[in-house]
């Protein structure tokens, strides 16, 4: 574990009570660090605290409210922080987003804030002056709902390309939308993808075509694999050395921004063989700066037979789940739905992986002891994955298979999933997020009973976890938190049916223990009690009672990793 001599701004006027008695054994660990004067939520039915006693390998001493009686743990090399009565939890953990993902996003362009079209195609148009030619340009975080001002030229409510076109010639662009579920390419891009007019859209995938049949530059769904393996083949181009440093680069880059933002453990959504040897080096070297979960994300035919060494239990790094999918977005009509969408009648949404495909990753998940992870996001997709599920739980076997988003789920499916212990492994962000055009596509009726059903899921005894999905959100928890209590946008443009809110406590839990149990981990962090890792966070204001127009100035003053501060805010 690290040892952190580390300078706070906190004042420290704490006495000096370190008893000697030198009969002490010297192996056993000792206080490194005690924090006191603090506000402390330790967890859902955790007694109240005011000061935490971490001992030197990372581990919680001790908790409580009386330091007096700690006295004897207490060295003249203990730390001490005076936390002036401010706020301290368990560290967040984010429940599902995408940790290369969030690097590459945040060396790339990124356009989550970006209000037009035209701002997008500028912001594009500078990243070319200062890329060589044939270099293809990277974006990502674009979303037309959130456009304030509506674009001249459109097919389907996206742009056409000839804008992005015209001041790019020499460069291949794609950029992604915010969903991941749509992308974006110039002509460049496609001319080397080989997509013309004649190309045939693919099953699971749309290529948006003008009137006279051109795409328009927008590919849904499987569709956005014609692009990506053209730039997979750009990847291919630079050398082994090359892209394991801009991975790197990207990773570190993840790290940062995650423990600005207060998060100590990362659930990452979809990692290949690859990058799984390069987090193992960096689990060895000692390099990760948080706990990090991983779902290998391959298609079946890579799996199977290829299993060996997982899953894989490091010191902060694990790899014991596998993911796979069944439908899109909603954002990108990729949902899919027991009834037609209501804004676009007939369509039902994409499958984008077969029933059965799902059933065979989820044998390859039960015969090697891992957890299986399915994305579903529409009422069918969820329906259809507790079916393939309900066929491998049983009562003897704590298995806690995961529908990662579980957005709309039909009402008479909620009860399943606390009967066959699945986690509903949920964003709050989404949510508020999605608010601008959820009930445009489901209708009223379908919005209010089944979308985002946090209230509903809690209530019928399911396990209800947090997150973000970054890049596809900004990582930030307190944001994903203040959705997750008042389903109201943080630009006050939409409240979504606040019924299905959750209480403060039940919103922490969510994105701490809850979370933690998700990953078979409640032993080890998620809550703050002896023994537990001293993953923690202080916050500048009270979580569970501040008034709700202060949750989203809440800052992050600092961040905790195994009893060693790895943020602090700069004053």
């Amino acid at each position: 574990m690290h040892h952190h001599r580390l300078l706070f701004f906190f004042p420290v006027f704490l006495a000096l009570v370190a008893g000697c008695n030198g009969t002490e054994e010297t192996d056993r660990p000792h206080a490194d660090l005690l924090v006191y004067n603090a506000d402390i939520w330790a967890g859902q039915d955790q007694p109240a605290a005011t000061a935490l006693l971490v001992s030197s390998d990372g581990t919680i001493m001790a908790i409580g409210t009386d330091t007096a009686a700690w006295s004897d743990d207490l060295e003249g090399g203990t730390e001490r922080i005076d936390a002036g009565g401010r706020f301290l939890m368990p560290g967040f953990i984010e429940g599902h987003a995408h940790f290369s993902g969030l690097g590459s996003s945040l060396r790339n362009l990124n356009f989550l804030r970006s209000r037009s079209w035209d701002e997008i195609v500028a912001m594009v148009e500078e990243r070319a002056q200062e890329t060589p030619e044939g270099v293809w340009i990277t974006g990502r975080g674009w979303h037309q709902e959130k456009w304030d001002q509506p674009h001249d030229h459109s097919i389907g409510g996206y742009p056409l390309h000839d804008a992005l076109s015209e001041i790019t010639p020499d460069h291949p662009v794609v950029l992604r939308h915010a969903s991941g579920h749509a992308l974006f390419a110039n002509d460049k891009a496609m001319e080397l993808a080989g997509v013309s007019r004649e190309t045939p859209d693919p099953r699971g995938g749309r290529i948006l075509r003008d009137e006279v049949g051109d795409p328009t530059g927008v590919f849904e769904e499987r569709a956005m694999d014609l692009i990506t393996d053209a730039y997979q083949n750009f990847i291919q181009t630079m050398s082994p050395v090359e892209r394991k440093d801009e991975w790197l680069a990207g990773i570190r880059a993840a790290q940062e921004e995650c423990l600005r933002n207060g998060i100590t453990s990362f659930q990452d959504a979809g990692t290949y063989f690859s990058e799984l040897d390069w987090y193992k080096e960096l689990d060895a070297t000692d390099s990760l700066r948080l706990n990090l979960w991983v779902m290998l994300r391959h298609g079946y035919d890579e799996m199977s037979g290829n299993m060996a060494g997982l899953p894989h239990y490091g010191d902060r790094f694990e790899c014991s789940a596998i993911k796979t999918e069944l439908d899109g977005a909603l954002g990108s009509y990729g949902a899919w739905l027991l009834e037609p969408y209501f804004d676009n009648p007939g369509f039902v949404g994409q499958n984008t992986t077969l029933v059965e495909t799902v059933d065979s990753i989820a044998q390859l998940a039960d015969e090697h002891g891992m957890q299986l992870c399915v994305h579903a996001i529409g009422d069918r997709a969820n329906h259809e994955t507790l079916n393939v599920m309900a066929k491998y739980v049983n009562d003897t076997d704590d298995k806690r298979w995961r529908i990662e988003h579980s957005q709309h789920i039909d009402p008479a499916d909620i009860p399943r999933f606390a009967e066959l212990g699945v986690i509903a492994s949920m964003q709050g962000i989404h949510c508020t997020s999605d608010a601008l055009f959820a009930e445009t596509r489901l209708g009223t009726e379908r919005a209010r009973e089944g979308a985002y059903p946090w209230r509903s899921l809690l209530d019928a005894g399911a396990i209800v976890t947090n997150g973000t999905d970054a890049p596809v959100e900004d990582v930030n928890p307190i944001e994903s938190f203040y959705a997750t209590v008042t389903r109201k946008r943080a630009d006050g443009k939409a409240t979504f049916f606040p019924e299905q809110s959750m209480t403060r406590e039940e919103a922490l839990h969510s994105y701490t223990a809850a979370p933690a149990y998700a990953a078979f981990q409640e032993d080890e962090r998620g809550t703050l009690a002896p023994g537990m890792q001293a993953d923690f966070v202080m916050l500048s204001n009270n979580l569970r009672d501040c008034a709700e127009e202060d949750i989203l100035g809440t800052e992050v003053l600092m961040t905790f990793v195994g009893g060693r501060l790895e943020y602090e805010l700069a004053r």
